[in-house]
């Protein structure tokens, strides 16, 4: 349970759906309530399917390269609190999408893949997350519990979006950016214990 919970709150904060919700009502405001539902799902489940690659497959990626698994902490550390500070700045929601690609997504008929799913979910600071999460101490039943967090912060991100329009009117503007800001302190937080942890192993190392 403690496995489960630790890996639905490190990630959720770094995945942020609220900070997807405006380019996400953005892309999908011509269409209607199931058509938004379903591009809202189909994300989740590429964001989940992402994340998992990145877990199982991302410490072999570091092997190849020759790149320990501290030296990745402290990236992805600093890659969170520049994104943690993006969050923190007004107007910094829209940080992970260029306006180039906002207004070529304009017209593409499936936005799920990219730009939700990648790089607004499952972007480069949640994927260096979960390769950080994986360790040779973990047993299957821990890997299963991790890929379950994973899931539960799928279900939690579906949520957000599909009710995206009305969290927007219910929260307003002010709302939206005392929300941002709540995250993006959170994701700082996260940033400066994974480097913080990574530089204590480096040097009892």
């Amino acid at each position: 349970m403690e496995i489960l919970l630790a890996t639905f709150t490190t990630l959720f904060s770094v995945v942020n759906p609220f900070g997807a919700m405006p380019v996400f009502l953005t892309l999908t405001e011509h269409e209607t309530a199931g058509e938004r539902a379903r591009t809202a799902l189909r994300a989740c489940t590429y964001m989940v399917a992402v994340l998992a690659v990145s877990f199982f497959a991302g410490r072999y990626i570091l092997d190849f390269f020759g790149i320990s698994i501290n030296h990745l902490r402290i990236a992805g550390g600093i890659l969170l609190m520049r994104s943690a500070f993006d969050l923190l700045t007004p107007g910094g929601n829209r940080a992970k999408v260029s306006e180039a690609t906002l207004e070529e997504s304009m017209h593409k008929d499936d936005i799920s893949f990219t730009p939700l799913a990648m790089p607004m979910l499952s972007g480069p600071g949640s994927m260096a997350v979960c390769i950080g999460l994986f360790t040779e101490r973990l047993s299957y039943g821990d890997m299963g519990l991790i890929v379950a967090g994973f899931g539960l912060v799928a279900v939690a991100s579906y949520i957000i979006l599909f009710s995206s329009l009305r969290l927007t009117r219910f929260l307003g503007r002010p709302g939206m950016a005392a929300l941002a800001r709540i995250m993006g302190f959170i994701t700082l937080a996260i940033g400066v214990n994974f480097i913080m942890t990574a530089i204590k192993a480096l040097f009892q190392g």
